[in-house]
């Protein structure tokens, strides 16, 4: 008995003592292995090896029964898919290495995406350790990813240079990691640099300026490179004065000095100021959309003062010109659509707003209370044009877009479907900026098949957006911050537009001066114009800051802006290429020629030609002498428009005016009714040159300035004057027939429809 009791006591301790070291073991694992998060650990390592990407198990339908939130946007998701779907077969706990998910990635089974990690790797080892710590799920308590942080910010490199970057994780609960290893890394200038999937980046050009993309997670940056053009001791040296001496006296509120800083860093020459000729011709195209006249370009050259370029300017603002051609740009934005109804009922409304547009900015009315305006309209079209905007867009998706992209520099639509895979934006800020627009009603007018004339913009009592997947009634907010504070019956609308204007809401005046420089230089500090992201940065932030900050001190004015940005050195050089500025699309060493748009080109021919476009209307609707740029709507079948890429008005992005060179086009300067119908008439420039009493030398130089704004060369005279003077020039109809063909030829070249 005695010995019964003592084996009981001995095994009863040895039990004891073996419980103890489990827990001792237990103990010692969980201090050595501390529990993985699926949404801090095991999303990263899947969206690093583009399990979880559009081309792999991220799209739609996933791949081969197995999808994944589409770059990690919804943890939940991705984990009852990989632990949840397919029985279970993905993850096997009692033996982790034997686990699907395991075996795939790293080629022990097939798998049409290819070996993706080794079984040595951290991320094998993690993922590992996951399934043996029984799967954990994604939890409210999970600390949440704040932020990250990458060094350096920015970075210039010479050629052959190697950098290694580094990023942090921040957290909710107060702590920070290393995710360099799990963080992804691209260029956004191929040719310029490459950056290994750890990191370190090596510059591969000779010179040029790009930025990294830095992913983790949900949170996105990018640094900016900087790689100086190669210049030998005696080019720096004169392209030190050069700088040195554009420096001195600058005075145009950060703008310029910013230019200066930037193409100092580069090692850019800057090309040589514009002449003259070339200026007002310039100018007067980009701000009125029309040529200057013969004899405004001989005064302008003679014109010894040196201000004159700044008197040019404002004299160009002040003309009506001004107006109607920017209303032509915000129409575009604003999607004055008259296409797909009857024309003459729905041009009523997109005449009023058309209308609404152009006096707007004749009375140069703040930015601020141009949008303000827009935004919170009600009411009827005759009563209020704005409204139009309502009858435009329409849906609830096209407002949220269309207001994001036009006025913030914002592409949203991703986030309507899951969150945005190269942005901050997620669905709760979609329908967040929704459920603004949600108390919008209309009544009155007809269906949308039919033309809405007579509706009416109003507020509904009550309206509310919830978000697709949780069903939750979403507050009204602003994009990025949080809800509105709003009484019951306050109109979400004036809050956004109070929002969105404020002073220090920098997405907005950001947008407007980055759109009005693209439109001045060709191309946006922010490019494009209306694709503002973390992932594409400006490619100047001080100069965009400078601009920013000018045009809110000055209170939202438009014109003001605009002499800022046509006083800057930018838009005051040539189009000259040397060996430093060459190759720069970015920096604005030099001006970058581009093509009229299609309504200026139309105007030109026909202001050149001195024959009327006659637009086809109502009666009394366009009369003899519209101008192209004073056109309401899209609706108007001129093929000229249509050919050289007028936008339908579908969307609120500029990308939708076409402007790259097609076949077409050359045939419809060559053979068009427009053309030829113009060259041909018996009241037009032709004919005029043909039956006056000057000579063809002085109706030669008369034509370079007319088409060209500038005297011609000696060459190109001699070569005019010996075509118009041919053996029969006596004859009348061949004096004009010799004129028509010049005219044609040089109508047709790539001075006459570029902007230089």
């Amino acid at each position: 008995m005695c010995n019964l009791l003592l084996n009981i006591r001995m095994s009863f301790l040895l039990a004891t003592a073996l419980v103890l070291s489990i827990n001792v073991c237990l103990c010692n694992s969980l201090i050595a292995e501390p529990r993985v998060s699926f949404t801090n650990d095991i999303m990263p390592i899947l969206s690093k090896s583009s399990c979880d990407s559009g081309g792999c198990h991220g799209k739609a339908n996933g791949q081969n029964g197995f999808r994944l939130s589409l770059f990690g946007g919804d943890p939940l998701d991705s984990y009852r898919s990989i632990v949840l779907q397919a029985k279970g077969r993905r993850v096997f706990p009692a033996a982790a290495e034997k686990s699907l998910l395991l075996r795939k990635a790293t080629g022990a089974t097939a798998h049409g995406g290819g070996r993706r990690m080794s079984e040595t790797s951290e991320s094998y080892q993690t993922l590992k350790l996951w399934i043996e710590q029984g799967l954990a799920r994604p939890s409210d308590q999970d600390a949440v990813l704040e932020r990250i942080q990458w060094s350096p910010r920015q970075v210039v490199l010479a050629p052959d240079a190697q950098q290694k970057i580094s990023v942090r994780a921040f957290y909710s609960d107060g702590s920070s990691r290393d995710v360099t290893s799990m963080a992804l890394f691209s260029m956004s200038v191929d040719g310029l640099a490459q950056v290994t999937t750890d990191g370190l980046l090596r510059v591969v050009s000779e010179g040029g300026l790009g930025s990294v993309t830095i992913k983790y997670g949900e949170q996105t940056g990018s640094m900016q490179l900087l790689v100086p053009y190669k210049q030998s001791a005696e080019q720096l040296r004169e392209l030190q004065g050069i700088l040195s001496s554009l420096k001195t006296g600058n005075s145009n509120n950060g703008v310029n000095e910013a230019l200066v800083n930037q193409w100092q860093r580069l090692q850019i020459e800057p090309a040589k100021v514009c002449d003259d000729p070339t200026f007002i011709r310039r100018a007067s195209i980009d701000i009125c959309g029309t040529l200057p006249t013969a004899s405004e370009v001989l005064a302008f050259v003679s014109d010894s003062d040196v201000n004159k370029r700044e008197r040019l300017v404002d004299r160009l603002l002040e003309q009506p010109e001004y107006a109607s051609h920017f209303a032509i740009k915000w129409a575009d934005i604003l999607q004055n659509r008259g296409r797909g109804y009857s024309t003459s009922k729905q041009r009523t409304g997109t005449t009023l707003f058309y209308n609404w547009i152009r006096d707007s900015l004749l009375d140069n009315k703040p930015y601020d209370q141009f949008v303000s305006e827009i935004l919170t309209a009600t009411g009827s079209q005759e009563i209020n044009p704005p409204t139009v905007w309502y009858r435009s867009v329409r849906t609830m998706p096209n407002y949220v877009e269309s207001v994001a992209q036009a006025f913030l520099g914002v592409r949203i639509q991703c986030a309507q479907c899951h969150h945005h895979p190269t942005a901050k934006w997620s669905q709760a800020d979609y329908f967040g900026l929704a459920a603004n627009f949600s108390r919008v009603g209309r009544k009155g007018g007809f269906a949308d098949a039919e033309v809405p004339t007579g509706e009416t913009i109003y507020l509904l009592d009550h309206g509310e957006i919830r978000h697709p997947k949780t069903q939750q009634v979403l507050p009204p907010k602003p994009l990025g911050d949080p809800p509105f504070e709003l009484d019951a019956f306050a109109d979400p609308r004036v809050a956004l537009a109070g929002w969105m204007t404020g002073s220090d809401n920098e997405y907005f005046a950001d947008t407007l001066v980055n759109r009005l420089w693209a439109h001045f230089l060709g191309r946006g500090i922010i490019h494009p114009v209306d694709d503002r992201r973390d992932t594409n940065p400006p490619s100047n932030p001080e100069l965009l800051q400078a601009l920013s900050d000018s045009f809110v001190k000055n209170k939202y004015d438009l014109k003001q802006l605009i002499r800022l940005i046509c006083g800057s050195y930018a838009y005051n050089l040539g189009t000259q290429i040397n060996p430093s500025n060459q190759k720069d699309q970015q920096t604005f060493s030099r001006f970058y020629p581009r093509r009229m748009s299609a309504e200026v080109l139309l105007d030109a021919v026909s202001l050149t030609l001195e024959v009327p476009t006659a637009f086809p209307g109502g009666p009394g609707e366009f009369p003899l002498g519209t101008r192209a740029i004073e056109l309401p709507d899209e609706n108007v079948a001129i093929a000229f428009l249509d050919v050289f890429g007028r936008p339908a008005r579908f969307k609120a992005c500029e990308c939708e005016r076409i402007d790259t060179p097609t076949l077409a086009q050359g045939l419809e300067l060559v053979n068009s009714n427009q053309i030829q119908s113009k060259l041909s008439s018996q009241t037009g420039f032709t004919h005029r040159l043909a039956v006056n009493n000057r000579s063809p030398q002085e109706n030669c130089e008369l034509i370079f300035l007319t088409l060209y704004g500038r005297a011609g060369t000696a060459a190109e005279l001699e070569v005019a004057v010996a075509h118009v003077s041919g053996s029969d020039a006596a004859d009348e109809s061949d004096k004009i027939e010799r004129y028509r063909n010049l005219i044609w030829a040089l109508l047709a070249s790539n001075e006459f429809m570029f902007v230089q």
